[in-house]
């Protein structure tokens, strides 16, 4: 079989029997978070207020292949996904954790500070991201697993190394989940984690949307708080909001939509950070932004110091349009939220659909030119790159 054949014979897998790819079957579950005061809620699952269900007919799914394998999409990457020689991991180990270490934040800080006490994002790959702020290790989406499916035997392949190894990784104190997609939510990585917290007689806390609480227990994962949108849970002053995007959820085929789906927008004293998720262009960044903005003031150190955006995964247009930006909206989301500074993620590293791996950068580039953005406002990073955050002050 021809590689782009074979190829988009696993994608087809991949969305047809493992996300259901808009062909759910009837949905007998009932939603046991149900407020039908909630446009985002029914009686079966969650919806997007604006766009309703995010369903694909057969017909889509059988054109978007056809056409990949007659183009020979996605075409072969030109130069591998940059990553650095060796991980810092010196410097995120010697992070300052705890409940005394989070009132650093409140010190006057200066170039000179100790990096202990200073604020950093890591790019370890895809949507997985490590943030360390307000005295926590917040991790993002972790996928750490060769593929992103539910076996390892199939389904989309790495094409880079995770940029830190689960073993190197400093204690985590806090997992944020965006939804439920393979790619965004792996067994083995979020088990690991759990586990390495065990061992160390210390626990890792997992936040994620509502109804995905059961599945964590079954997998004996306990220590898991569920949010609906406009939530917070508060960790050590630092507070973790699951805030709207436009996308799904499904791991089956008759699981469709029936676990919500997020961003997160994480205050902590020494940083404000939006994380993205997976979604496509919608009004609830501005939303977002502007359900902030009494807490984001001039006087209160401005907007979010720092969102991560994705930037990948999103030919071709008409089937991914819904449910993944491309970089030009990922410019448009920094602008809506009113961010100091954007990181792209959610490229180079899994192979999900029909542009090349390293084409997100040359699109974004262009997207920054046509929006009037500079690369000092919006940047991408090395797998494996950790890189300094200007604390927060008001």
């Amino acid at each position: 079989m021809p590689v782009a054949l074979a190829y988009r014979a696993q994608i087809a897998i991949f969305y047809v029997a493992l996300v259901g790819s808009g062909l759910a079957l009837a949905q007998a579950a009932d939603n046991q978070h149900f407020d039908p005061g909630k446009a985002h809620h029914t009686p079966q699952g969650f919806r997007n207020p604006a766009s309703g269900a995010m369903n694909k007919p057969l017909s889509d799914l059988l054109r978007w292949n056809w056409e990949a394998w007659r183009d020979n999409l996605p075409p072969a990457p030109k130069a591998p996904t940059p990553r650095v020689d060796r991980p810092d991991l010196e410097r995120l180990h010697a992070y300052a954790r705890s409940d005394a270490a989070s009132k650093l934040v409140n010190v006057s800080y200066s170039p000179t500070a100790p990096a202990r006490t200073v604020p950093t994002v890591t790019w370890i790959g895809h949507a997985t991201l490590l943030v360390q702020s307000g005295g926590l290790n917040v991790l993002t989406d972790p996928i750490f697993s060769e593929r992103a499916s539910p076996v390892q035997f199939a389904g989309p392949k790495r094409a880079q190394p995770p940029g830190i190894a689960l073993d190197d990784l400093p204690p985590i104190d806090v997992v944020v989940i965006s939804h439920n997609h393979y790619d965004h939510l792996d067994r083995n990585s979020v088990v690991a984690i759990d586990a390495h917290a065990r061992q160390r007689g210390a626990s890792t806390l997992f936040l994620v949307p509502l109804g995905q609480k059961p599945w964590f227990a079954s997998i004996g994962i306990t220590q898991v708080v569920e949010l609906d949108w406009w939530q917070k849970h508060v960790v050590r002053g630092v507070e973790f909001h699951l805030t709207p995007v436009q996308h799904w959820s499904a791991r089956g085929i008759n699981d469709r939509s029936q676990t919500l789906w997020g961003g997160w927008s994480v205050l902590a004293a020494d940083l404000h950070w939006y994380f993205g998720g997976d979604t496509g262009y919608s009004r609830d960044f501005v939303d977002t932004r502007l359900h902030f903005a009494n807490r984001q003031t001039p006087a209160l150190g401005g907007g979010f110091d720092l969102a991560l955006i994705p930037v990948g995964a999103y030919e071709p247009r008409w089937f991914m349009r819904e449910q993944h930006i491309n970089p030009l909206e990922a410019v448009q989301v920094h602008l809506d939220l009113g961010a100091k500074h954007s990181i792209g993620m959610h490229w180079g590293t899994f192979p999900l659909t029909d542009e090349a791996l390293d084409q997100p950068p040359q699109d974004l580039a262009a997207a920054k030119r046509e929006k009037g953005v500079s690369d000092a406002d919006f940047s991408l990073m090395k797998i494996g790159e950790t890189r300094a955050l200007p604390p927060r002050s008001p």
